[in-house]
């Protein structure tokens, strides 16, 4: 940290009014700080999830965030139709945890 940055978070000497702007200039900094390492990220990861689940498709393979890993047979707006094993489940589109490749699919059968 330089030398001209270090007056923002120690307190000025002199009896001046200066306390509260320093103040404010701190809150700043940690609001700053919580916004570029934790609500950004998340906000990022949000979307590609959200961009990843529109391009689910008749034949893929997901995985339910409930641990259940079937084949979409057919797509409505927000619902899915996965045949897993003999029977056939209903759940909603956002509850897609992921999409296995044909790949990865083959390989763990």
């Amino acid at each position: 940290m330089t030398p001209e940055l270090l007056f923002l978070f120690f307190p000025s000497e002199q009896g001046g009014g200066g306390g509260m702007t320093i103040f404010f200039v701190q809150m700043l900094a940690i609001v700053a700080i919580f916004y570029f390492l934790i609500i950004r990220p998340k906000v990022q990861q949000d979307k590609k999830h959200r961009e990843k689940l529109a391009t689910i498709k008749r034949g893929d393979r997901i995985v339910s965030v409930g641990g259940i890993i079937g084949e979409v047979v057919h797509l409505k707006d927000d619902q899915i139709t996965l045949k897993s094993g003999e029977s056939r489940l209903v759940i909603q589109r956002d509850r897609v945890a992921d999409i296995l490749s044909d790949t990865e699919g083959e390989s763990k059968s």
